[in-house]
């Protein structure tokens, strides 16, 4: 097959992926180096037969017959840069197709092209059909045909034709321009100050909301209904940050336990929704309509104030490791989209844990990356990422480097540079920790601040409650201030400020907050991998019981503590400098029954419960009155990093952060550094505003620690005329329990329970 070179200018190549214009598309593809590579259209030779809808379910062993499909296969004509274009008459919305690549097969030196294997486009906007997971998914021959481990990567390839057990492409209905600016000036474009994240899982937080309509329960349609909005507006949200809605698929280690990829981190395709999170209906009417009800939801939530943030997975792709599956870039071009070890026999260079990790080194990697994203940002309407491994899409040929081009992209394009960029600092490959070290612009998870918290509340309560000293308060109280010495270098220094952490005690990935005080130890039995999957470094503390209590147990007097520790957690989080992070499920207490690892539990285990009893329905209106107190009060919010000075215009000389001891003195030197030390008091100065002489409500933490009530001394100051308001107390089980509170005078005492936090309100000058 013979093909024509055009000019040597990229002005002449259309935008990758496959594009509808009048009298036909545009088709584009970087496969540089392919010899021929063919555009297949695909239509259903039955039209009483549809093709299966659920890409995360196996189809039987035999697929679904090929001689369902007619195929029609056009090679493009001209190539520039590697990429294979042309122009392609009579294609209209509703077209299936993917890409038959050839070339060379020799997968000693990492080229695995094999025309008989249909491709699913990178760059299509929606994917359909059901992935078989025998042989025809793999470009080469299993020496064993039932196991995956008997085959041969390196061996030759195999000749089964991939129609009909692959997923498909879908052409798309170009957008209106002017719908589309509509939805992005709807957009709640909330400042980092006010924001707060839900992490979620689409599935997971509607599946069984008794409220929602049966037929979309589970579904983007249901992140859109009013009972959904309403627990979000009522908790106090701003942001809710999704798992991946990335067209995913399952991988066959978990097939052949008959299990599935729940949480989503296994991505086909950058740019199509994942269809199965689609409602019947909408799967019914085709790929268009699935791509509408994304819209919908998230206009809908857009018009309850609330932004839509995306967990997106660019580091590594479905196709796992050399021995895999083929269904996508393995067979484009293995070499320029896969990070090699530059070893013979080629191997992928796995930074990831997955099998396989994108190269960006390549600029057809970046520019992937950045074209998935601005086409979700402005197409879709969603208002920014959570980049999942993000020091792989930072990894040059020295390692990590915070300004490599995708990283300095982030910053500069004059789209995504508008949206919220969150990372997840670390990845498994050399130097893979690097929580601090993302430029000026990205915001991070926060790793430290999690280990810190859990330490302090649980795992080094356990600790005496062993006879055995725990880590003192100098980690925390770093944290509870905003991680400058994580987050402070920059240039000029200190630039990125507290907000730049993103706060959390839990995450999709780890226990809950109810598990983090009910085990000691993972159970992931349900797994499938004997309970060794799944972290080890949990820093738990089940309080001397290890799973749930029943009522008429013995030990329900645990039960109290317990539910004292998720409130302690809870507030520290919300309450301390950085942004916050709530995992769905922690303010009404869901469990997972110990299971730490719950990627591939798509049941009871991992669904949001929203049937709350009285407990649960306490917790969430302790978070909520914490979140609106936090909403309240601009000392909870600073955007700086404390200096331990007065502030600006601040004529009572008042630092804007104090530290103090339970003699309500500055804490000293020793105190600072003395593992014992476990009770102490955060001060925190109202803002001021210029040229006034009043200020907002200064604000008092309070922390003990000790396994024992103790009495402690509001920081006093010579002549102070301070009086003090308690706020809340952990001790209650809701702020419904809240007594009337009596001003407290500065160097008053007061008491506090073991393990338990105070909030404190004044707004009178005096304190120094």
């Amino acid at each position: 097959m013979s093909y024509v070179h055009s000019p040597r200018t990229a002005s002449c190549v259309p935008p990758l992926g496959v594009h509808l214009v009048p009298g036909g598309a545009t088709v584009a593809v970087f496969a540089a180096h392919a010899t021929c590579v063919e555009l297949c259209l695909i239509d259903v030779s039955d039209s009483s037969a549809s093709i299966p809808a659920d890409p995360t379910a196996a189809a039987p062993e035999t697929g679904v017959p090929g001689s369902r499909f007619v195929e029609r296969r056009i090679p493009l004509k001209r190539t520039t840069f590697g990429v294979w274009h042309d122009f392609v008459p009579d294609i209209t919305a509703g077209q299936f197709y993917g890409f038959r690549v050839h070339g060379e097969w020799n997968p000693q030196a990492g080229h695995r092209h094999n025309p008989a294997k249909l491709l699913v486009d990178p760059y299509a906007r929606a994917i359909t059909g059901a992935l078989d997971y025998g042989q025809p998914s793999y470009g080469h021959v299993f020496t064993d045909p039932d196991s995956d481990a008997g085959s041969d990567p390196y061996g030759p390839a195999d000749s089964t034709d991939s129609l009909g057990h692959v997923p498909l492409s879908v052409t798309v209905a170009p957008t209106d321009p002017c719908t589309l600016h509509e939805r992005n000036e709807r957009k709640p474009c909330i400042a980092w100050e006010q924001t707060v994240v839900y992490e979620a899982h689409v599935k997971g937080l509607t599946y069984q909301h008794p409220d929602v309509p049966e037929d979309i329960r589970g579904t983007y349609a249901a992140l859109g209904h009013p009972a959904l909005i309403a627990h979000l507006k009522g908790l106090g949200i701003t942001s809710l940050e999704l798992l991946p809605i990335h067209s995913f698929t399952s991988e066959p280690h978990l097939i052949d336990k008959g299990l599935t990829n729940y949480w989503g981190y296994n991505t086909l395709g950058f740019f199509a929704p994942h269809e199965a999170y689609a409602s019947a209906a909408a799967r019914a009417a085709g790929p268009q309509a699935v791509i509408d009800e994304v819209r919908g939801a998230v206009d809908a939530l857009h018009g309850a104030g609330i932004e839509v943030i995306l967990d997106v997975v660019y580091n590594h792709t479905a196709e796992g490791g050399v021995s895999g599956q083929h269904l996508s870039f393995k067979g484009l071009d293995n070499t320029s989209y896969y990070l090699h070890d530059g070893a013979t026999p080629a191997q992928y260079a796995d930074v990831t844990g997955c099998g396989n990790s994108l190269d960006f080194r390549r600029p057809k990697v970046v520019q992937l990356t950045l074209d998935s994203m601005r086409y979700w940002l402005q197409e879709i309407g969603v208002d920014g990422f959570r980049m999942d491994l993000a020091v792989t899409l930072g990894r040059d040929h020295g390692g990590f480097n915070p300004d490599h081009p995708l990283l300095v992209a982030l910053q500069t394009d004059p789209v995504i540079s508008h949206a919220k960029i969150i990372a997840e600092p670390w990845d498994v490959g050399p130097g893979g920790w690097q929580t601090g070290n993302f430029p000026v612009g990205t915001h991070e998870w926060n790793d430290r601040f999690r280990n810190s918290v859990r330490d302090f509340w649980l795992s080094d309560a356990k600790a005496a409650s062993h006879g055995n000293s725990g880590s003192g308060i100098r980690e925390l109280a770093t944290r509870l201030s905003g991680s400058a010495d994580m987050f402070g270098h920059s240039e000029p220094p200190l630039m990125r400020g507290p907000l730049a952490s993103i706060n959390f005690v839990t995450a999709h990935d780890g226990f809950t907050i109810a598990d983090l005080v009910s085990y000691d130890h993972k159970h992931n039995q349900a797994n499938g991998e004997e309970s060794r999957d799944g972290t080890n470094d949990n820093r738990s503390w089940n309080h001397g019981v290890e799973g749930p209590l029943a009522q008429e147990d013995m030990w329900h007097v645990i039960a109290p503590m317990r539910r004292r520790s998720m409130r302690n957690l809870l507030a520290t989080l919300i309450l301390s400098s950085g942004v916050p992070m709530i995992t769905a499920g922690d303010e009404v207490g869901r469990t997972q029954l110990g299971n730490n690892n719950a990627y591939c539990q798509d049941s009871q285990i991992s669904w949001f419960n929203w049937e709350f009893n009285r407990w649960r329905q306490q917790l969430w209106e302790t978070t909520t009155f914490l979140l609106e107190l936090r909403r309240l009060l601009p000392a909870l919010r600073v955007d700086e990093f404390f200096t331990g000075k007065p502030l600006p215009h601040d004529e009572d000389h008042q630092p804007d952060l104090a530290w103090y001891n339970e003699s309500g003195t500055r804490l000293t030197i020793e105190e600072w550094n003395n593992p014992a030390t476990r009770t102490f008091s955060m001060f925190r100065r109202g803002r001021i505003a210029e040229g006034s002489q009043s200020s907002d409500p200064h604000v008092l933490l309070v922390f003990n620690g000790q396994l024992n009530s103790t009495t402690m001394r509001l920081p006093v100051k010579d002549n102070s005329t301070r009086t003090w308001r308690l706020a809340w107390d952990s001790e209650w089980d809701t702020p419904q329990d809240q007594p009337d509170s009596t001003p407290l005078d500065a160097g008053a005492d007061i008491e506090l329970e073991a393990l338990s936090l105070q909030v404190y309100l004044a707004d009178s000058p005096g304190l120094g």
